[in-house]
């Protein structure tokens, strides 16, 4: 099928899943590129191939052709690929596994998105978002993440009823705190093996009210000269501490 009007229904719900309301209301979200595409593609979430008139792309999806026209207009990169699809939100899955990711107000696209592919490069099992963390699909967090998002659970829960099930389970739960913290480092093997790492916002950090719900505390050692680290930065060296 090619579609040459911007007037065109599905064209217009294309446009409007830039919106993050439209997309939790439809549970559908759009991914730009190739390699998003392709990874979209192996966990099997694609509705339809969205590729510009002309273009050829061998997957076996139901494909919708489009115009460059329509393409500048759906796209939200400064550079539109030439290759889109549409993709069906994973159903909120359950938390699962024992190395559990944790994120309380996370606002960056970007560091929502370091953490992701962090979490995946260090075996975490499952990553849980909470409701005011910046939405998993808007277009920049999907871009952070490599594709990485389609390899690994994630789910959007508040933090505390989360924690209240990861303590059944008898697992760990690690806050971020310099002061009576310990060094990331200097943890032992047991206490590595299963765990729940808790980190937060930007500027003002983890609630108190979760942080006083952790079993223990870690800091990353720093330079003297250097106050905090990014957040996306400092959950990359504490997952792999713990993935050691």
């Amino acid at each position: 099928m090619l579609i040459t009007s911007l007037d065109n229904d599905r064209i217009k719900k294309y446009i409007k899943l830039k919106d993050r309301k439209y997309r939790k209301k439809t549970k559908q979200f759009l991914v730009e590129g190739m390699h998003l595409v392709l990874e979209a593609y192996k966990k099997g979430v694609i509705e339809e191939l969205i590729l510009e008139k002309d273009t050829v792309l061998p997957l076996n999806l139901p494909t919708i052709y489009i115009t460059n026209e329509i393409i500048n207009k759906i796209s939200t990169m400064e550079s539109p690929s030439n290759i889109m699809a549409l993709c069906n939100m994973p159903k909120n899955n359950q938390l699962s596994g024992e190395r559990i990711l944790l994120l309380d107000g996370i606002q960056d696209p970007g560091n929502l998105g370091t953490m992701i592919r962090s979490a995946v490069a260090f075996d975490v099992d499952t990553i849980v978002l909470s409701p005011d963390t910046v939405d998993l699909y808007n277009d920049k967090v999907i871009r952070a993440t490599q594709g990485m998002m389609f390899h690994i659970n994630i789910i959007t829960s508040e933090i505390k009823p989360i924690i209240e099930q990861i303590k059944s389970l008898e697992i760990p739960i690690y806050g971020t705190k310099v002061d009576y913290g310990k060094d990331a480092r200097l943890l032992k093997d047991k206490d590595k093996k299963k765990y729940a790492l808790i980190m937060g916002n930007e500027g003002s950090g983890v609630k108190e009210e979760i942080l006083d719900l952790c079993d223990e505390y870690l800091y990353i050692a720093t330079n003297e000269s250097v106050e905090s680290l990014n957040v996306g930065v400092a959950t990359s060296i504490i997952l792999y501490e713990l993935n050691r």
